[in-house]
Formats: C-alpha cells, sequence, structure tokens
C-alpha cells in the first residue's frame, strides 16, 4: 500500500510539472490516469487482505459498513472541495493537495503493524505465476466462490452502464440541468453513507449471505425508478438515488466480509484481484452491448433491463445451496483476537 500511494503520488508530480510548465496536453493525462489505475490495483486487493489480519472476524461486516461510509462520504465531499479549490488556485496547486494526502496516508500506514500470512495454501516460495493460476483454481475449486463472483460479475455487466450513463438520463430527461446531475450524485453518496452506518452499528443479518441479497433486493425498485426518470417527479429519481446507494453498501460490506472468513489469509490479496479484474472487466463489456441499446430503446431502457436482470438471478442464487452456504466455510487460519 506503502509503495502504491509512492507511484500513484509520484505520477501526480508529473502533472503538476507539466501544468506549472505549461506544457501539459490531453494525452499526458489519460497516461498518468491508467498508471494510476494500475497503482489502484496494487493498492486495493492489499487494503481488502489487510483489513481481516487485524480485525476479529465477528466484527468484520461493522468494519467493512464503516469504510464504505467512508468513501460514499468521500465521494460527496471530494468534488465540492476541488471545485472550490479550482476556484482560489491554478491547477497545479489544486493537484498539490493529492501529493500532501499521500504523504499524510503514508505517514498512517508505516507505524502500523500487519501481521505477514504464514504461507499455508500457496507454495511456500513465491511465484507470481504459480501464485496467480493457484488462486484461479482456489477460486474455482471452492464451493459457492466461482458462484459468488460470476453472480456479481452479471449484476454489474447490466448494472453498470447505466450507472455511468447518468449524465445521459439527465441530459435526455432532465433538461441536461447539471445541478440536478450534483444532486443525483449526491444523493447515492448520502445512501451509501446510510447504509454503511447502519451496517456499522447494525452487523447486519447473522447469515451474511441475506444481508447482501436484502441489498440487491433493494436495488431493484430503485433501478425502476431511475427508468421512470421526468422532470415533473425529479424527487423520486433523488430518493430512488439514495436507497440504490444504501443497497449497493449493504451488498459490498457483507460480499466482503464473507469472502474476508471463508478466504485463507495468504490467498486473500490475488483472490481478490482476480476478482477485482473479472468485475471491472464487466463494465466495458456492458458498455459496448448498453450504448446500441440505449441509442434504440432510450436511455431509460438500461435500468429496466438491469431490474429484469436482478429478478432473474437473485431467486436462482437463493435456490443454490454452495452460494447460501458459503460463508460456513472457514480459512484454515484465523485473525488475531
Amino acid at each position: 500500500m506503502i509503495f502504491a500511494d509512492l507511484f500513484i503520488a509520484s505520477l501526480t508530480v508529473v502533472l503538476v510539472i507539466l501544468f506549472y510548465t505549461k506544457t501539459i496536453q490531453i494525452w499526458h493525462i489519460y497516461v498518468i490516469l491508467v498508471g494510476r489505475s494500475i497503482g489502484d490495483t496494487f493498492q486495493n486487493p492489499a487494503l481488502g487482505a489487510s483489513i481481516p489480519m487485524i480485525v476479529s472476524e465477528k466484527d468484520l461486516v461493522r468494519v467493512n459498513g464503516l469504510f464504505q461510509m467512508l468513501q460514499n462520504a468521500i465521494k460527496i465531499v471530494a468534488p465540492i472541495a476541488g471545485a472550490f479549490f479550482m476556484e482560489l488556485m491554478p491547477m497545479q496547486w489544486v493537484l498539490s493537495v493529492d501529493i500532501i494526502t499521500a504523504v499524510i496516508a503514508i505517514s498512517c500506514l508505516i507505524p502500523l503493524a500487519i501481521p505477514q500470512p504464514t504461507r499455508t495454501t500457496l507454495t511456500v516460495k513465491p511465484n507470481y505465476f504459480g501464485d496467480m493460476k493457484q488462486g484461479f483454481q482456489y477460486i474455482w475449486s471452492t464451493p459457492g466462490l466461482a458462484m459468488l463472483i460470476g453472480m456479481v460479475a452479471i449484476l454489474v455487466f447490466f448494472a453498470m452502464p447505466g450507472a455511468n450513463l447518468i449524465p445521459v438520463l439527465v441530459n435526455e430527461h432532465l433538461g441536461g440541468d447539471v445541478i440536478k446531475l450534483g444532486w443525483l450524485g449526491s444523493a447515492s453518496g448520502i445512501g451509501g453513507i446510510a447504509g454503511g452506518l447502519a451496517l456499522g452499528v447494525w452487523g447486519g443479518f447473522k447469515k451474511r449471505m441475506w444481508t447482501a441479497l436484502l441489498g440487491f433486493a433493494i436495488m431493484i425498485p430503485c433501478s425502476i425508478g431511475l427508468g421512470l426518470t421526468t422532470e415533473k417527479y425529479f424527487y423520486t429519481t433523488i430518493i430512488a438515488m439514495i436507497f440504490m446507494g444504501v443497497g449497493n453498501a449493504m451488498v459490498n460490506t457483507p460480499l466482503t466480509a464473507i469472502m474476508n472468513s471463508i478466504i485463507p489469509r495468504d490467498m486473500q490479496g490475488r483472490v481478490f484481484s482476480l476478482y477485482g479484474s473479472i468485475v471491472m472487466l464487466m463494465i466495458p463489456l456492458g458498455l459496448v452491448i448498453a450504448g446500441p441499446v440505449a441509442d434504440w430503446l432510450g436511455i431509460r431502457s438500461l435500468y429496466w433491463i438491469a431490474s429484469g436482470a436482478w429478478l432473474i438471478v437473485l431467486p436462482l442464487a437463493m435456490l443454490s445451496k454452495p452460494l447460501m452456504n458459503l460463508e460456513n466455510q472457514k480459512a484454515v487460519d484465523k485473525p488475531p483476537t
């Protein structure tokens, strides 16, 4: 995590220099964004694998719920802060804030002791390609885990195009009002905070999979509501986005906790990396198909199609014993109490 933060911050330093010297080109920004994404692919799985090493299993849902709350709070605060700084300072100084926060983050990580898991599941000697192969084999051979990842990938395939094309929805059915676009983004963040806070306090159902399925169930009518968006009933769209954020938090939090509790500690970084790669792959694939569908049937049809997909997938998931019993499996090793 420290080296990923250093790598990302160093790329921001390059951007600062380019803006300061007025030599910035649009392709510079694209290349640096790709580099930052590469840094994130190292940082996020490491973060996900570190949490169960320092948190007891019974508190995983609460901690992940509070983590979701913080992430959604950032989604609300960061754009406002960015706009405020851009009014006050030239771009190079705005970007310097990212460097300062990276230094703060690294300073927090340096004194933090995260136990290193014993390599019991993987081969004792680290081997990149061998470890990745074992990661795939572990997912495929674990009853319910491959099914869980497949279910999430399918749902993301249908859901994310609509989420990414919210600006088009606003342009076509809300008069292109940027204030309304901002309200929709804030509503989703507020819902995410509420959902994360609720799980942080409540902890969810004893059977975590039911909490995740409840989150998906909440999102179904919300997606239908987004498909009914009009200027006259804009407030219903706001309500739909709030509860969409709640449902999203209730899905991500227990699913992360389930994987934290069943996957051996020395395997978690690899499984989370593969899981993230598979799910992220669904986003461009979904958008490739969603564009022509939106042109043909209208942007609102994407939300109805997503709702229909969820209505088919979720009952099948509830009928799957390997999936519903997934959390009954236990990892070989346990986190410290």
